[in-house]
């Protein structure tokens, strides 16, 4: 049966983590941890624009869906860069 849900899930993107792929694996070259804008996973930082961070990368607005390893969701509510 897990065979089968790993095989749906390759299908509809959201589930694939339940598989064991995460990062690039499950969001076609997207960190999975958020949603709204495609994160390189193999960064070695992002910071918000606009915001007094150093990069090397940048991003706008996104929701948080996983952890949040480029720290960006200061305050914790699930949405970053906001």
């Amino acid at each position: 049966m897990r065979v089968l849900a790993c095989v749906l899930a390759l299908t509809f993107a959201p589930v694939v983590a339940a598989c064991g792929e995460t990062g690039a694996a499950a969001k076609g070259g997207c960190d999975a941890n958020y949603k709204g804008a495609c994160l390189d996973p193999d960064a070695s930082d992002y910071d918000c624009e606009g915001g007094s961070g150093d990069g090397p990368k940048y991003t706008g607005p996104v929701e948080v869906v996983g952890d949040d390893p480029f720290g960006l969701d200061r305050d914790g509510d699930g949405y970053a860069c906001e």
